[in-house]
């Protein structure tokens, strides 16, 4: 249970420090290689958030189906 929830803090993590190196990496000179950095960090993060939440979503339906029996 405990892997879900981190799976979503480190998705919000990686988010925010994708966002924050693209703020301060815009006026480099090695933008691009930077750049694709960036990126990876900002939807890696999205992609393991959206897991984690997924994860946490299909756990609640479960117990709530596993209440009604």
């Amino acid at each position: 249970m405990v892997g879900k929830y981190l799976s979503v803090l480190g998705g919000i993590v990686a988010v925010a420090v994708g966002i924050f190196s693209l703020m301060s990496w815009w006026d480099e000179v090695t933008i691009v290689s930077k750049a694709v950095l960036v990126v990876i960090l900002i939807f890696g993060g999205l992609l393991a958030f959206f897991a984690g939440a997924g994860e946490i979503k299909d756990s609640a339906a479960e117990k709530q189906k596993e209440e009604k029996k």
